[in-house]
């Protein structure tokens, strides 16, 4: 997710933060800085795995699931070419020499799911809680119950190199972890479309496995292309708000810069809350921001749902009652290790999103 002062990349921008000159990572906004120490904590509190079909009846609620939990391998399982040296996002040089035993960290299990697919599942030695899909259940858990990366569970997995970003990695730890003599491998922390195939081969090259990277990034774009392909037209477009909902203490509606907003309009939606005149990712919502933006469509995690005791939970939050999708009850969850992860499945992301925001009996 982007913060409103940082500017946009384009994707070649994306990928020479591993190839170019030294990049520091921008200043976050203090809004977003917080927003994402929050995301850390509650996604992992509880993640639940979707499997099946769109559920829904009329203009009421649906669950957008995802038949194939588990990132489907590019291919055979490589033979990693090492040494290779690449550009981390922290702006410093590392020289990976041995993939044997890789350890993936971030809030969305991103890192995870690109190492199963580039086919080196079996070297993973470590993940994330948000790592949740069904063929890395076994492997264990490095982050600590708060949500942030436990050092000494890491350093346990005798890791030949340690993937993870520079937003679960505080710089207290980041000081620990080069103390320890890990090699680690620092990635943009921010998602978004325009993310997915630069991580995938950023990724990869770290890996050493170029080629494979290039593979996935290319068949996760056919798959993103095709879902897209596929929405149906609609004039006017359906306007659609992304709420972050984590009991009633913490309600957001995503604005621009949040990466929901480029799932949005890859749906042939408008995002509401930047239609409204939001500028920050994610703002507390009000009545007055929820009735202006009114949307017609709600996009929420299936945890954040049910923290808030679900649709007639939202329904009592401010302004929602007022909008068309409120008073329709049109919301749509999905599970929360999925809606945002902008990985190598985000084709099957936008293509569940789809049947359960357009089919007919969730339209």
């Amino acid at each position: 997710m982007s913060s409103p002062d940082r500017p946009a990349r384009t994707t070649a921008a994306r990928a020479a933060a591993f190839t170019g000159a030294p990049r520091l990572p921008a200043r976050r906004a203090p809004a977003a800085r917080i927003l994402l120490a929050v995301l850390a904590l509650a996604l992992t509190a509880g993640v639940t795995a979707c499997a099946g079909t769109t559920t829904g009846t009329g203009h009421g609620p649906a669950t957008a699931t995802l038949d194939q939990l588990d990132p489907v391998p590019v291919g055979p399982a490589p033979a990693p070419v090492l040494p290779a040296t690449v550009r981390s996002f922290d702006g410093s040089d590392v020289t990976v020499t041995d993939a044997s035993r890789i350890v993936a960290v971030d809030r969305y299990g991103t890192l995870a799911q690109t190492v199963w697919a580039l086919g080196l599942g079996a070297n993973l030695v470590g993940r994330s809680t948000t790592a949740s899909f069904p063929a890395v259940r076994q492997v264990p858990n490095v982050a600590g119950g708060s949500g942030s990366i436990n050092v000494e569970a890491v350093a346990a997995q005798r890791p030949t190199v340690f993937l993870t970003d520079t937003v679960s990695a505080t710089p207290t730890m980041r000081d620990q972890l080069k103390a320890l003599g890990i090699t680690v491998v620092y990635f943009d922390p921010d998602r978004g479309l325009d993310d997915v195939g630069p991580q995938i081969e950023a990724v990869a090259a770290a890996l050493g496995v170029p080629e494979q990277g290039r593979r996935l990034a290319q068949r996760t774009a056919a798959e993103i292309a095709a879902a897209t392909a596929s929405v149906p037209h609609q004039d006017p477009p359906l306007k659609m708000a992304f709420l972050y909902l984590r009991s009633t203490a913490i309600t957001m509606m995503a604005g621009p810069g949040s990466g929901a907003d480029t799932l949005v309009t890859a749906l042939g939606g408008t995002d509401a809350g930047t239609a409204a005149g939001l500028t920050e990712p994610f703002t507390a919502i009000t009545s007055e921001a929820m009735i202006a933006a009114s949307p017609d469509v709600f996009l929420v995690m299936t945890d954040g749902l049910k923290s808030i005791g679900g649709v007639d939970g939202l329904t009592k939050l401010p302004g929602v009652a007022q909008t068309p999708a409120g008073r329709d009850q049109r919301v749509v969850d999905m599970s929360d290790a999925a809606l945002l992860s902008f990985g190598p499945n985000t084709g099957h992301v936008l293509a569940a999103l789809r049947d359960a925001i357009y089919s007919p009996h969730a339209a």
